[in-house]
């Protein structure tokens, strides 16, 4: 077994994404993954919590890209300007060459109830940190709640259109797109 080789996780998280999109994600195990890449299934649990984190992995980063993006907007800025940051933060998070993965990374998770209940678990705190974020910049409630989970919509909405087959617009211009249509929804376009 080739334990000590660099890259161990990232090896892990490549291997387990097409295990599962080949086989199913209830179908592969630790120790599938580990093997196929010639580690051992102990050394899979020193990454990854159990099979699902693989697929979870960043979570934190992720979050945090959208705390740093309410933090760099101007002070003063309005609640739909914060968002508009926070969200140019996060879509950097995803550069194009990052979209193959996530889009069979969205597969994986599509064809899994399990996995579909644990994304809306992540965008549902990552919105309640965003109102948190924007509750410390003084933003009152209901408005905080409010903006943060339009920011989060928005995201989602623009994840989508940036993963489907043939798009080749940018996360962060598509986001932009997505937080106009927003903007003329609410009757507040620029």
């Amino acid at each position: 077994m080739v334990r000590w080789e660099p890259g161990a996780r990232e090896r892990l998280q490549a291997a387990a994404l097409e295990l599962y999109a080949a086989r199913g994600f209830e179908q592969t195990t630790a120790a599938d993954v580990a093997e196929s890449v010639g580690l051992t299934e102990r050394t899979f649990f020193r990454y990854f919590a159990d099979k699902r984190e693989v697929l979870f992995d960043g979570q934190d980063r992720f979050e945090q890209a959208f705390l740093d993006g309410v933090a760099a907007a101007a002070d003063g800025a309005s609640a739909i300007d914060t968002v508009t940051a926070a969200l140019r933060h996060a879509s950097a998070f995803f550069p194009d060459e990052r979209r193959p993965w996530s889009r069979q990374r969205q597969a994986v998770i599509s064809a899994n109830p399990g996995l579909q209940e644990r994304e809306l678990l992540k965008m549902a705190a990552l919105a309640e940190a965003v109102a948190g974020a924007l509750r410390e910049r003084g933003l009152v409630e209901p408005q905080a709640s409010l903006a943060a989970h339009a920011c989060v919509t928005v995201f989602g909405v623009a994840f989508r259109q940036w993963i489907a087959v043939g798009e080749e617009r940018s996360l962060p211009d598509i986001a932009r797109g997505v937080l106009d249509e927003l903007r003329v929804l609410t009757g507040s376009a620029p």
